[in-house]
């Protein structure tokens, strides 16, 4: 077993890395005189493997919808609920679906040995039968409607069918009630024999935990799994978008607005990249902003005023929203003030001052045991590291962000998603 202690000088802290025997790697972050501990138990696989091979065989795809499936599932067994097996620890359990990973978590403060011992077991355990995969269909396609009611989903999901011409991360992490009846017990059993394979998952811990404390559960509970090579196929993606505008009516009581930049998709960002694509975003949006002061003076957006970097296996956008009386008027402000700053160039002192807001929230995530796992979990997924990022953050200079700005934020690739106020109540 390779144990390896991994330390940020200027974070003044560390964290473990430990492949275990099994395949699977795990990463133990202590914090010493904390009361919690968060476990995440996770697997590179979400809602866009539908297509893919194992070990170069033959091309299998599957349903949409089917990882989300299988997370509800994964809960149950012959003996019961893995819920009510958290109930008895005290251990508050749950888990999620996104578009490249499914995650198993808990966070306690009492009983951690045995709530880890509950989520290697029911993960590594699946049951599934004709009569209960069936059940479930009834259950997620209720949920599946319940999303399509849902204001702010349906805003996200309309943008990204518009941008998106074959990705599918254009697919709705769910799928369809269509797509989900064609979902069995077998096919459920094949899936879980790819993608759960320890090989190709990770166990985050943060807290009040020891490596030692880890390691005695994940040596008993751990099954050892042989590695097999995974090619997940996508369609070639255009860099252009589908449509500049798309809309639906819902009863809001103000229009919701996403706002997209289809950026290239070549390959994951490296931390540098992120690192200097999340302080450029700070100097143009957060809400020490000129572009944020001039939209909340025109009254174009409110407090709900939001971006984010969305990257994922072959897809990659910008994306800001919020609710707006005028989405399109904001969102031409947007690109006015991006071909703006393309033009003249961006301000030194804003760019110190993002970078000292991005950098002062990934220290002081530090402090929470939750975004340390979740956070661990997902670099291990895009193949980066905590620290290097942090690093890489510190290391940013103002003339790599100018080049970032270059590379990216096409006003002429873009996406305005609006669902707007039903006709009778604007």
């Amino acid at each position: 077993m390779n144990i390896t202690e991994i330390k940020s000088k200027r974070a003044g802290d560390s964290y473990y890395k430990i492949n275990h025997p099994s395949g699977l790697t795990v990463y133990v972050y202590p914090k010493e005189g904390y009361n919690s501990a968060y476990a995440i138990f996770g697997t590179r696989y979400g809602s866009i493997n539908t297509c893919f091979s194992v070990d170069n065989g033959e091309t299998i795809t599957v349903p949409d919808g089917i990882a989300h499936y299988l997370e509800h599932k994964l809960f149950e067994s012959e003996d019961g609920d893995a819920f009510v097996r958290y109930a008895k620890t005290g251990a508050n359990a749950n888990a999620y679906t996104s578009f490249e990973k499914t995650c198993y978590l808990f966070s306690c403060t009492d009983k951690f040995d045995e709530s880890l011992e509950i989520l290697l077991d029911f993960v590594q355990d699946p049951y599934f039968t004709a009569q209960t995969v069936a059940k479930e269909q009834g259950i997620i396609g209720q949920e599946i409607k319940m999303y399509d009611d849902s204001p702010d989903w349906r805003v996200m999901f309309n943008m990204l069918e518009a941008m998106y011409k074959n990705h599918p991360v254009r697919i709705d992490i769910a799928g369809t009630v269509e797509s989900i009846a064609q979902i069995t017990a077998e096919k459920l059993y094949d899936i879980y024999n790819v993608f759960y394979n320890l090989n190709n998952m990770v166990l985050c811990v943060s807290g009040n935990v020891t490596v030692e404390q880890v390691l005695k559960t994940a040596d008993k509970m751990l099954k050892p799994s042989e590695k097999h090579k995974i090619h997940n196929y996508f369609e070639d993606e255009p860099y252009e978008i589908c449509e500049p505008y798309v809309e639906q009516s819902f009863p809001v009581s103000m229009p919701i607005f996403n706002f997209g930049f289809k950026e290239k998709a070549d390959s994951l960002l490296d931390e540098k990249q992120t690192a200097q694509t999340e302080i450029l975003l700070s100097m143009i949006a957060s809400q020490t902003s000129t572009l944020y002061r001039n939209l909340m003076d025109a009254n174009l957006i409110n407090s709900s005023f939001s971006y984010e970097l969305f990257e994922g296996p072959g897809y990659c956008s910008v994306i800001f929203g919020g609710e707006s009386r005028a989405p399109k008027q904001a969102a031409e402000m947007i690109k006015q003030y991006i071909s703006k700053i393309k033009k003249e160039g961006l301000d030194k002192n804003d760019f110190e001052t993002a970078k000292k807001a991005v950098y002062g929230d990934i220290v002081s995530s530090l402090n929470s045991v939750d975004s340390i796992a979740n956070t661990i979990a997902d670099y291990h997924f895009n193949g980066n590291e905590l620290f290097s990022y942090i690093d890489a953050i510190a290391e940013t200079t103002f003339d790599d962000v100018c080049k970032r700005l270059n590379e990216m934020l096409d006003v002429n690739n873009c996406t305005l998603s609006v669902v707007k106020q039903l006709e009778n109540e604007e």
